[in-house]
C-alpha cells in the first residue's frame, strides 16, 4: 500500500541570527571612520529594525552594512520590508524595516496555483502561514520543490517536515 508523502512550504526567519547581524552591524558602524561624530543608530525591537542616521547617504550605508551581515549569517534579505524614510528629530532621518514571517494568503495562493499548473499528482493546501504539499510519489514532490525554488515569491521559501 502506497502512503502519502508530504512536506511543508514555509517562510521562517531565525530571529537569533537577525539579532546577531544587527549587533555586528552596530559594532562595525561604531568603528567606521565615515560614521565618526555622526548620529548613526540601529536597533532591533521585536520584528522591526529601526535605523536612525544624519542623512539618506548614511542611512543607506547602514542598510548596506546590515544586509552584508545578514547575508553572512544566512538570513534572507528578501524577508525585509522597508518602510519609508521619514524625518526625525535634530535634522536626522529614520527608517523602519519590518521582518516578514510566514507566507501571506496571497503568496500562498500563488504557490498553490503554480503547483497545480505543474499537472502532477500532488495536492497543495494552505494551512495558516504555510502550504502543505502531499502526494504518493516522492519524485513528484522533488519536482515541486525544484519548481518552487525557481518561483519568484516576495519572501524566502523553506521546505520542512518532509515525510515519506
Amino acid at each position: 500500500m502506497a502512503k502519502d508523502c508530504s512536506f511543508d512550504v514555509v517562510s521562517e526567519v531565525n530571529m537569533q541570527e537577525v539579532d546577531n547581524a544587527v549587533n555586528q552591524a552596530k559594532k562595525e558602524i561604531g568603528t567606521r571612520y565615515d560614521f565618526r561624530g555622526s548620529k548613526a543608530e540601529i536597533s532591533l525591537e521585536g520584528d522591526t529594525i529601526k535605523i536612525l542616521a544624519d542623512d539618506d547617504y548614511k542611512l543607506n550605508a547602514i542598510i548596506d552594512v546590515l544586509k552584508g551581515k545578514m547575508v553572512k549569517r544566512d538570513v534572507a534579505i528578501k524577508n525585509l520590508e522597508y518602510g519609508k524614510v521619514e524625518p526625525a528629530a535634530g535634522a536626522t532621518v529614520r527608517q523602519i524595516i519590518t521582518i516578514k514571517k510566514g507566507i501571506t494568503k496571497e503568496n500562498a495562493k500563488d504557490v498553490v496555483k503554480a503547483i497545480k499548473n505543474m499537472k502532477l499528482k500532488v495536492q497543495a493546501s494552505i494551512q495558516e502561514d504555510q502550504v502543505r504539499v502531499s502526494g504518493k510519489d516522492k519524485d513528484d514532490l522533488q519536482q515541486v520543490i525544484q519548481m518552487l525554488k525557481q518561483l519568484d515569491v516576495p519572501v524566502e521559501l523553506q521546505f520542512v517536515n518532509f515525510r515519506s
